[in-house]
């Protein structure tokens, strides 16, 4: 187990406290992680109690299909995007029923890239019942290290979404 996943599976337990302090539970979508968040908050014993699934849409019509994220975004922005992550994460919490919903979409590479969509561009989200938030990522590794540092993101600003708002 390398720092990242140590990291990683130290932010899920850290969730995961959270979780069961308010009675909450969250539920993923995932893209460009295919998974990864899932797995390293279901590699706690006990993630049971507050992570009830995940849903890995990687096409555009499992997007649409199982999270609900509209055809006029991905019509007007594309899948990676900020829109888009954020329709994903409070999809995730419509398709479990939970109260936070996290998110991943991007280009982790090699391939994949546009001009205006650059490899490495990467959008995580994390939807709770008081606040939406989304953070835009200008990755530079490669697709395995993009990957990982997608799923951390995701993870620490879904630690953030569940802090008190500080305005």
């Amino acid at each position: 187990m390398d720092a990242t996943d140590r990291y990683a599976l130290e932010l899920s337990a850290e969730l995961g406290g959270l979780l069961r302090e308010r009675g909450w539970n969250c539920a993923t979508a995932e893209s460009c992680t295919g998974g990864l968040i899932g797995s390293w908050i279901t590699s706690l014993a006990g993630s049971s109690d507050y992570f009830p699934g995940g849903i890995v849409a990687y096409s555009n019509g499992a997007k649409t299909r199982l999270l609900g994220v509209s055809q006029s975004t991905l019509d007007a922005v594309g899948a990676v995007s900020r829109e888009c992550a954020l329709e994903m994460a409070s999809g995730a919490r419509q398709a479990f029923n939970a109260q936070i919903g996290i998110s991943s979409t991007g280009i982790a590479g090699p391939g994949g890239a546009t001009a205006r969509k650059p490899v490495g561009l990467i959008y995580v989200a994390a939807a709770t019942p008081d606040r939406s938030e989304v953070r835009e990522l200008h990755l530079d590794g490669d697709r395995l290290r993009n990957i990982h540092e997608s799923a951390v993101a995701a993870l620490e600003l879904t630690l953030d979404a569940m802090r008190p708002d500080p305005s």
